[in-house]
């Protein structure tokens, strides 16, 4: 009879992982060329014994803040399952690849399956959609109850008088102005003659 042995399990004989990835293209990047791309990473992650679960186009979006003086994006979600070797040459190559603004790959529980992830990130993204809108619904509201603009000043009333010319120095005069003493030369004393 053989007793089970603890054996350490080669790079090569672990089990893949569960992750997600978000991906910024260029936003000039033709469909075309975002069809090549995402091919090369399914390619790149079947070469590591992993499988793409799926691929999710946000189309163009604004940036948070503007990458390489660019305000729009085109933003990508996708969900695979690979070995831990795969994500960093995953990033590998999209750091040479000039189409890539950013990228982040997360590793997910893997007690869940994808697809269940999958559902719970879409019912995220709806319910933060819905808050976008309500927000943006009480902006309206408040610009309507404002008189259309917000920029607009309107009458100000009678601001009262504020000194006429307002350009010159009213009844203030010009300001004395002095200037500080340069060290290292002959300094007059309190009566202005020099020693």
């Amino acid at each position: 009879m053989s007793t089970p042995t603890n054996t350490i399990l080669s790079k090569d004989e672990r089990s893949a992982r569960n992750y997600e990835g978000v991906i910024i293209l260029h936003p000039d990047v033709t469909e075309a060329e975002q069809k090549v791309f995402f091919k090369r990473n399914q390619d790149t992650i079947q070469q590591f014994s992993g499988r793409v679960n799926h691929i999710d186009s946000w189309g163009k979006r604004r940036l948070a803040n503007p990458i390489e003086k660019m305000k729009l994006g085109s933003y990508f979600h996708t969900t695979f399952e690979a070995k831990g070797d795969c994500v960093a040459e995953l990033e590998r190559l999209m750091r040479i690849d000039e189409r890539v603004l950013r990228f982040m790959h997360m590793k997910l529980d893997d007690r869940k399956p994808l697809t269940q992830h999958v559902e719970e990130f879409h019912l995220a993204l709806a319910e933060s959609h819905k808050r976008e809108q309500e927000k943006e619904a009480k902006a309206q509201a408040r610009r309507a109850a404002m008189g259309g603009g917000g920029g607009d000043r309107g009458d100000r009333g009678d601001r009262g008088d504020r000194g006429g010319d307002r350009g010159g120095f009213g009844a203030r005069g010009p300001r004395e102005v002095s200037y500080g003493r340069k060290s290292g030369g002959h300094e007059d004393d309190e009566s202005g003659e020099e020693n």
